[in-house]
C-alpha cells in the first residue's frame, strides 16, 4: 500500500511538472510565434478602382468618389471557405482581414456606423464569413483595425495629404467609438489576434494606446495585440526599437525582414505583389523571392504575414493563388525547417539563413550557385551528420570551421535546406555572429 502511494505521489508530481512546462511553452505569444506563416488580406470597395486602400483617397481617387464606392461594392464571387482553403493549402496557419482600414469602411455590419458592408449591394458580413471559415478549417482568425479613420467626423484629420486638425472633431468621442467597435468585433468574432495600424498621426498618443491595450485585455486577456497602438515600432525603416516603450505584444517591421531577435517577438508583413489592395497587372514577387522572405523571417526568429488583395468580385487572382500553391509545394518538403523552430544561431544573410529545432540546425540555402559553405563552430556542439530533407547525404569537414560541401544537383531550385544533425540541442546556443 505504502509503495503504491509513493508511486502515485511520484506520478502526480511528474504530471504537475509536465503541466507547468506545457503552460509555459503554450503561452499565447509563443503559440503565435510557432505558426510562422499567415495570410494578410487588404480589401474593400477601393478594389473597384484598383488603387491603394486608404492612401488613394483624395489622391488617385477623389474623396467624394472614394467615399461612395461602397454603394457599388458587390463581390458576388466572394467565397470565404475558398479563400481560407487557399490560405490553408499554402501552409498558412492564421489569417488577418482588414476589417477597417484608414478609410473607415467596415467589412462587418457595425451597430455604430452606416459606413459598412450592410449598406452595400452585397450586404453580407465578410468578417463573419471569414471567421466561420477559419474556425471550421482550423486557421486562426485575426482582425486588422486602423487607429485612424479619415472618414469619421470625430477623428481630427480627414486626409492623408492634409494634416490640418478639424476643430469640430472630438477625440474623446472618437475613442469611445473605437472601443465600441472593438468590443463588438471581439464579442461577435472572438479573434485570435488584433492587428492595429495608423497610430503615427499626431492626434493619437502613446497614452491612448496604453489605455486601449489595457481595455482590450479586460475583454479578452489572452488576445494577441501587435505594437501599432504605440509609436514604437520597426516599420519600413526596420529600426531598432526600445522594447520598454513598445505598446503591444510583438513588433511589426513592414515590407522588410526584421533583424534576428531571440527575445522580442516580431512579424514581418509583405505584399505578394507591390500594392496592398488589388491592382490590375500588379507586379508579383517571384517564387524565389517569396521563399527567401519565408526563410529569412523564420531565420530571424519571426513570423511572416503575406498579403493578397482580392479583386472587386471577391476572388483572389488565379496567378496569386498559383504562387501560393508553389509555396505550399515547397513547404510540404521543407516545412519542418519553418514551423515550430527558433531562428539562428547564425545571422541570416543573402546566401543563407538558419533555423533550429531539437538536435538539428537547418541551413536555408538561397545562393544555390554556392559549391560550399563555411560556418563558424557551434559552441559545445558537434555536427554528427549532414543531409538534405530528402535524406540525400551532404559531405562536411570539421576544422577551424564547419565546411559544408553543397550538392550540385540542387542548383536549379529556388531555395533548399541542408540539415546539420548535432550531438545535442542547439536551441540554447547564443547567436553566432
Amino acid at each position: 500500500m505504502k509503495k503504491n502511494l509513493l508511486i502515485l505521489l511520484a506520478l502526480t508530481a511528474f504530471l504537475s511538472v509536465g503541466a507547468q512546462t506545457k503552460n509555459i511553452n503554450s503561452s499565447p505569444i509563443n503559440n503565435f510565434m510557432d505558426k510562422r506563416f499567415g495570410m494578410f488580406i487588404h480589401w474593400g470597395p477601393v478594389s473597384l478602382r484598383g488603387t491603394e486602400i486608404g492612401w488613394s483617397r483624395g489622391d488617385q481617387v477623389g474623396i467624394e468618389d472614394y467615399d461612395n464606392l461602397y454603394k457599388e461594392f458587390n463581390p458576388v464571387l466572394f467565397n470565404a471557405d475558398a479563400i481560407v482553403k487557399t490560405a490553408k493549402d499554402a501552409g498558412m496557419k492564421y489569417l488577418t482581414i482588414t476589417a477597417r482600414h484608414h478609410d473607415g469602411f467596415c467589412l462587418w455590419p457595425s451597430a455604430f456606423t452606416d459606413y459598412d458592408i450592410a449598406n452595400t449591394p452585397y450586404k453580407k458580413d465578410i468578417v463573419g464569413a471569414l471567421n466561420e471559415a477559419c474556425k471550421k478549417q482550423g486557421i486562426k482568425f485575426c482582425i486588422y483595425y486602423s487607429v485612424l479613420d479619415w472618414h469619421h467626423p470625430d477623428y481630427p484629420i480627414h486626409s492623408a495629404k492634409n494634416q490640418t486638425i478639424d476643430p469640430k472633431s472630438d477625440m474623446d468621442r472618437y475613442r469611445t467609438y473605437m472601443k465600441n467597435q472593438l468590443k463588438e468585433l471581439i464579442t461577435k468574432y472572438d479573434p485570435y489576434m488584433l492587428w492595429f495600424d495608423g497610430q503615427w498621426e499626431k492626434p493619437w498618443t502613446d497614452e491612448m494606446g496604453k489605455d486601449l491595450y489595457a481595455y482590450l485585455k479586460t475583454l479578452k486577456p489572452d488576445i494577441i495585440i501587435n505594437n501599432r497602438l504605440g509609436k514604437e515600432f520597426a516599420a519600413m525603416e526596420n529600426k531598432n526599437i526600445d522594447v520598454a516603450k513598445m505598446v503591444g505584444d510583438y513588433d511589426t517591421p513592414e515590407q522588410v525582414v526584421g533583424k534576428l531577435n531571440m527575445t522580442t517577438p516580431w512579424e514581418s508583413c509583405f505584399t505578394i505583389c507591390e500594392q496592398w489592395a488589388w491592382k490590375p497587372n500588379d507586379k508579383m514577387k517571384t517564387l524565389k523571392q517569396c521563399l527567401e522572405i519565408i526563410s529569412k523571417t523564420a531565420g530571424g526568429n519571426s513570423n511572416l504575414l503575406l498579403n493578397v488583395g482580392p479583386m472587386p468580385d471577391g476572388r483572389i487572382e488565379a496567378r496569386q493563388t498559383e504562387r501560393l500553391k508553389e509555396i505550399c509545394n515547397w513547404l510540404k518538403i521543407n516545412g519542418e525547417a519553418i514551423y515550430g523552430t527558433l531562428g539562428g544561431p547564425y545571422q541570416p544573410n543573402n546566401d543563407y539563413a538558419t533555423t533550429r529545432k531539437g538536435n538539428k540546425i537547418y541551413l536555408h540555402i538561397f545562393n544555390t550557385n554556392l559549391a560550399k559553405l563555411s560556418l563558424k563552430q557551434i559552441p559545445n556542439r558537434q555536427v554528427k551528420k549532414a543531409y538534405l530533407l530528402n535524406n540525400q547525404a551532404v559531405d562536411f569537414k570539421i576544422n577551424e570551421n564547419i565546411a559544408v560541401q553543397l550538392p550540385a544537383n540542387q542548383t536549379a531550385l529556388p531555395d533548399y535546406i541542408v540539415v546539420l544533425e548535432l550531438d545535442g540541442n542547439p536551441e540554447d546556443i547564443p547567436v553566432i555572429n
